[in-house]
């Protein structure tokens, strides 16, 4: 067994036939990074390398999926009875 990096064609042979491709995979850890740390672009073309507009494009992805979560676990939307023990939001 070796420690060095594995190569794309290990990785291809790997992921042949399966529905995760390695752009799916790269993608969705940048996509990762951006939702953990913050919808940030200079963060991510750092880490990754990015040019500035695919940052800027990953971090609004990220920041409208982080609204659209927010909004879904919003309890005010819930349908809870509202009154002088549940105050509106």
């Amino acid at each position: 067994m070796e420690t060095g990096p594995v190569s794309k064609v290990h990785l291809t042979e790997s992921f042949r036939g399966q529905a995760a491709t390695l752009e799916r995979l790269r993608v969705n850890r940048q996509l990762d990074e951006a939702l953990a740390r913050g919808p940030d672009p200079l963060h991510l073309a750092a880490v990754f390398g990015l040019d500035p507009k695919t940052a800027i494009r990953y971090a609004d992805s990220a920041r409208r999926l982080l609204t659209s979560t927010a909004e879904e676990q919003d309890p005010a939307g819930s349908g809870e009875p509202k009154g002088r023990n549940h105050p509106e939001a």
